[in-house]
């Protein structure tokens, strides 16, 4: 048997299969967690910094809303992955034995999910503030004929337009997020990258010849590659179809 074929057949593993599997799911959770909590703090930031323009405490925000922007937006999120490892306090829910997982493991799948959501929540904020500035002045003035106060027109009027105008930048980052979640195995989280790096320092015990081969990094983060190519193609593809069918509808 070569090496390409001792490789291979760890995929034929159950039990990696199943290692490999559970990382995809924790890789899913904390992108779903960061995109989610992304887009709520992101409208947030976008919001204060668009229109918090007059008096002195809407200045504030404003000014403490475009510091947080640039500053996450333009440093590495595996500097903020690090920082958030050392300073972040983590809550006692995270502090014990959860999905499986340590309460190490699940101390530092918290603390890295917080600096993800705080990484992507400064792109996303950029991202709908680019929508919201395409949003016309007209808008506002039917909002407030039909009765809306200001809180009802960003909700019902003016951040369904803007979402609707940003969705494939907002797919976009959802597929950069995923990808940026292989960060994560840097500080040990058991996510799918984490686990293929695990495999792959014992794979001389499933893969036969009793040593690791150069072949087994090639299949092991070949698979790990086509995962995430699958993952973020099908996201794509389900979006897409969704933007086809509201435009047969409009027309």
């Amino acid at each position: 048997m070569t090496n390409v074929e001792a490789s291979l057949s760890m995929l034929k593993n159950a039990n990696i299969l199943l290692y490999i599997g559970k990382g995809v799911l924790f890789t899913m959770i904390i992108s779903v967690i960061a995109v989610l909590s992304g887009i709520i703090i992101g409208s947030v930031l976008a919001l204060v910094r668009n229109y918090c323009t007059k008096g002195v405490v809407p200045r504030i925000f404003h000014t403490l809303s475009v510091i947080y922007i640039e500053v996450f937006r333009n440093t590495p999120l595996l500097l903020w992955i690090f920082i958030c490892l050392v300073f972040c306090p983590c809550p006692s829910l995270f502090s014990r034995k959860l999905f499986g997982l340590t309460s190490v493991e699940t101390k530092l799948l918290f603390k890295a999910s917080v600096a993800l959501i705080l990484f992507t929540s400064s792109v996303v904020a950029e991202i709908i503030r680019g929508g919201l500035n395409g949003i016309a002045k007209g808008q506002f003035e039917a909002a407030h004929a039909q009765g809306f106060n200001i809180v009802q027109t960003f909700i019902y009027v003016i951040l369904p337009q803007a979402y609707r105008s940003v969705m494939p930048t907002l797919v976009s980052q959802v597929t950069s997020t995923i990808k940026d979640s292989s960060y994560l195995a840097n500080v040990a989280v058991i996510e799918l990258m984490s686990r293929v790096k695990q495999i792959l320092s014992s794979a001389n015990r499933y893969n036969g010849t009793g040593n690791i081969n150069v072949s087994d990094v090639f299949v092991l983060f070949g698979f790990a590659a086509l995962i995430y190519f699958a993952i973020n193609y099908t996201l794509s593809c389900i979006v897409r179809r969704m933007q086809k069918r509201r435009r047969k509808v409009k027309a």
